[in-house]
């Protein structure tokens, strides 16, 4: 190669050149290197070797040139002055070119083959994660964070879920305990007349991967037109500005089904890594794909589950409302129950209870359990109390009603086994007589001034395997006893025997302070069902003593309620206070009264599933707590023109101090009972 004054030229080159690169020397001769440079070609290094051979210095650089026939090829130059003979600076320099090609492609192939096994590695990292916050349904923020789990690895530049409950949403996260919306539900309805006419055959894209009519990506136009009302509208609408902070020039994004099992849950919006080159499916890589596919796939089947979930759930709310009886009322007796399932479950349970007033004299008590927490056991457990209701009403002996229980569950065939306790109490003088048959289920407790005794005789194979007479005990109560049924979810867990369980009943049960049944049920349930593993239900029957109950001020002042949302729990929640402010002693029971009528009622019309019910002595006065699952907060209104109704918060502002704050699954709503009416205008902040 020959230095000239316009730069480099070749003036020879060999036969192996030539075979190399296919250039011949008269191609090549006079020419400047540049024919032999490529679309591939690093200049900065070609421009470092130009450099060198102008200095007459040597060096070697791996370059991708280009053969004749505009193929590419890797070679290592290296570059060697020939010194001047006349000892000026040098004119001419050597280039031998080693070709590496084939060397080179195969490093390219295996840092690509590295490359891939790190993304593979990447793309199951995430999806791990994904499946891993999939598993806390209750938080709040699951898909939001999903989303932000896609954009910081590095898969989309953003991403945003949309759930089609009854309309397409924005989703951060799976609403676990919201009403299921039904399945098939549109969008929306656009009638043809509010359509343009050159937009009437334009397919609403979004609708159609909702309806199942697509099952591929499909890119949406931000800045097209679409009908209002339509998903590719509403979803246009929401998505433009939140894509303009990202990417102010970009008018597409991509939109994914997110399937459930039978129809889609919704969709999930995405603007590629690179969107220079389009918002399309093809402008993701294969991972990105891949990981998309996957986590559609996974959060669809995950929101179908909560929603059939739900629906069970619901369905177990409602075939178990009419099995429960409200709290009973007995002359003579004080009588709380409780029944609350386990939260793991979405079944139906197999527990229940019953108070029967048999005549003014005798009152009946059962609780039972039956074996599941299914349909089949609920239908079981509606069965056996009919009939045990029956029977209890004719024959009021407990052993032979249970006899002429077995007979005729062993001839209705119902295929659960069940475990049950029937006791009446008939009014002897001051005092109570009791009689009692067990039926395989654990025996109820006789409380007597710090000294408790179980009621374990009389006892019998579970109900339809009678086949021989039953028995009956009894027991006289005075004055002060108390009486307690539950069945073994109280007690029961997976780290103790249940008979290390029925021994911490009993000493609990000895120590308890309270004295009114309400008092000793919420003892016994803050000491033992924090965290139950079953169904719970509980029994406590207390025979009332004017001296005792004259003199006692020291019980616990809490007390709750698991109601149903329904209107007959508002009747309840109204008793639950106005005896709770008997046994406590507050004055303040009218106006309580009225506030926990207005919050519970609130809560049947507003809310869904359980509404819990608490209240606490402060000290100052009564506060009342109502819990439900709707996160609306209650709102203060001026009524309804042309209605009746709308002044409940009204009512609760002038009696009580009230706010509320948000709970685990809806809100909590507090009152403080006020003494005397005094003006509103007080904080409503979180108390």
């Amino acid at each position: 190669m020959e230095l000239g004054l316009s730069g480099p030229r070749i003036v020879w080159v060999n036969d192996a050149f030539t075979r190399s690169t296919g250039f011949s020397l008269d191609g090549v001769a006079g020419r400047a290197p540049d024919i032999l440079y490529g679309e591939w070609t690093d200049q900065a290094e070609i421009s470092r070797l130009h450099d060198l051979v102008e200095a007459g210095e040597r060096g070697t650089a791996t370059v991708c040139g280009r053969r004749a026939d505009g193929a590419p090829i890797w070679t290592r130059a290296s570059v060697a002055p020939v010194p001047s003979t006349d000892g000026g600076p040098a004119r001419h320099s050597v280039v031998v070119l080693v070709d590496v090609t084939e060397l080179v492609e195969r490093d390219a192939a295996q840092a690509a083959l590295v490359e891939q096994e790190r993304t593979e590695r990447t793309s199951l990292g995430l999806v791990a994660q994904i499946s891993d916050l999939l598993m806390d349904l209750d938080d709040p923020h699951t898909l939001r964070e999903i989303a932000r789990l896609l954009e910081r690895g590095n898969v989309v530049s953003w991403a945003g879920f949309y759930l089609n409950d009854g309309g397409l949403s924005a989703a951060d996260g799976i609403a676990v305990t919201a009403p299921p919306s039904g399945s098939g539900r549109r969008h929306g309805n656009v009638p043809p007349d509010d359509v343009p006419a050159a937009f009437r055959d334009q397919p609403d894209q979004v609708q159609q991967l909702l309806d199942g009519a697509l099952d591929v990506p499909v890119t949406l136009d931000l800045t097209g037109w679409h009908a209002t009302t339509s998903a590719s509208g509403w979803l246009a609408e929401h998505v433009r500005p939140l894509v303009a902070q990202i990417a102010p020039t970009l008018t597409e994004v991509l939109v994914l089904p997110v399937p459930g099992r039978r129809r889609v849950m919704g969709v999930l919006a995405v603007i590629p890594r690179d969107a220079s080159h389009g918002v399309s499916a093809e402008a993701l890589d294969e991972s990105a794909r891949t990981v998309l596919q996957l986590t559609v796939r996974r959060v669809g089947l995950a929101v179908d589950n909560v929603r059939l979930y739900e629906r069970e759930h619901r369905l177990a709310e409602t075939l178990q409302r009419p099995m429960l009886p409200e709290q009973a009322e007995i002359v003579g007796l004080d009588v709380w129950t409780y029944y609350a399932p386990n939260a793991e479950h979405a079944q139906v349970g197999g527990d229940w209870y019953d108070v029967l007033q048999i005549s003014p004299e005798v009152v009946g008590v059962v609780i039972g359990d039956v074996v599941g927490h299914d349909v089949e056991a609920a239908a079981a457990m509606g069965q056996l109390r009919s009939v045990v209701r029956s029977y209890a009403y004719e024959v009021t002996s407990p052993g032979p009603v249970l006899e002429r229980v077995d007979q005729l569950v062993a001839g209705m065939r119902i295929p659960r086994s069940a475990a049950l306790v029937l006791t009446t109490l008939t009014r002897a003088g001051e005092g109570w007589h009791v009689e009692y048959s067990r039926a395989g289920h654990l025996p109820a407790l006789l409380a007597r001034r710090g000294e408790v005794t179980s009621l374990g005789e009389a006892s019998g194979p579970l109900i339809g395997f009678g086949g021989r007479p039953r028995t009956t005990a009894s027991a006289d109560l005075a004055p002060g006893d108390v009486l307690i049924f539950y069945t073994d979810g109280l007690i029961e867990r997976r780290d103790r025997a249940l008979r290390d369980g029925v021994d911490a009943l009993v000493e609990i049960a000895s120590g308890i302070t309270a004295i009114d049944a309400a008092g000793i049920g919420e003892e016994l349930l803050s000491r033992l069902a924090d965290s139950p593993e079953d169904d719970v239900a509980v029994v406590v029957v207390r025979v009332p003593d004017p001296e005792d109950d004259a003199a006692f001020s020291g019980s616990p002042r809490s007390r709750r309620w698991l109601l149903p949302s329904e209107p007959a729990s508002i009747g309840r929640a109204r008793h639950a206070v106005l005896r709770t402010c008997q046994a406590w002693s507050l004055p303040d029971g009218p106006s309580a009264e009225l506030v926990v009528s207005e919050l519970v009622a609130n809560a049947v019309l507003h809310g869904w599933g359980h509404i819990a019910l608490r209240l606490y002595d402060t000290g100052e006065g009564l506060r009342i707590e109502v819990e439900d699952s709707n996160p609306t907060p209650p709102v203060a209104t001026d009524g309804h023109p042309g209605r009746i109704g709308g002044y409940g918060m009204q009512i609760v502002d002038r009696l009580a101090d009230w706010g509320w704050r948000p709970a685990r699954d809806g809100k909590l709503v507090w009152a403080k009972v006020r003494g005397e009416m005094r003006p509103a205008g007080h904080d409503r902040s979180h108390g």
